[in-house]
């Protein structure tokens, strides 16, 4: 059976004038190969549909629990949002910024879901996991 999923995926990353514009945007196509990416004055904004290739990632690197609780705990209603490191995207890497903000600023990202659930797409893309791996639901 194949889901129909219904997602607005928003990013921005900061570009400072100590950084080379090409290659944040390297770092957000990286992660999100399929947005639609526009650069602005100090800023790259782009717009996704899916997060196919970032749930990828998060399976490659096995760090779906994590993932998992970054998108439950940064929820507002059929929304969720978290961010990214700017070097570690540009390595097609997924490292989450947590704490203290990446003094190169970060990846910000914001998703939300109209089609199904926040939970079930949540779980499609970072699926539950038993003892490191997933797991149907």
């Amino acid at each position: 059976m194949s889901e129909i999923y219904r997602v607005d995926v928003e990013i921005t990353a900061p570009v400072y004038d100590t950084e080379v514009t090409s290659r944040v945007l390297d770092a957000v196509a990286n992660v999100f190969p399929t947005a639609d990416i526009e650069e602005e004055f100090g800023e790259i904004r782009a717009e996704a549909h899916t997060l196919d290739h970032f749930s990828e990632l998060l399976h490659r690197q096995e760090i779906l629990d994590t993932a998992r609780g970054e998108f439950f705990a940064n929820r507002e209603g059929n929304t969720f949002s978290f961010a990214l490191k700017k070097q570690a995207a540009f390595e097609e890497y997924v490292n989450f910024s947590v704490g203290k903000p990446d003094e190169l600023g970060e990846i910000a990202v914001r998703v939300r879901v109209e089609e199904p659930s926040l939970e079930e797409y949540v779980d499609h893309i970072a699926p539950p996991t038993e003892d490191g791996r997933p797991v149907d639901a």
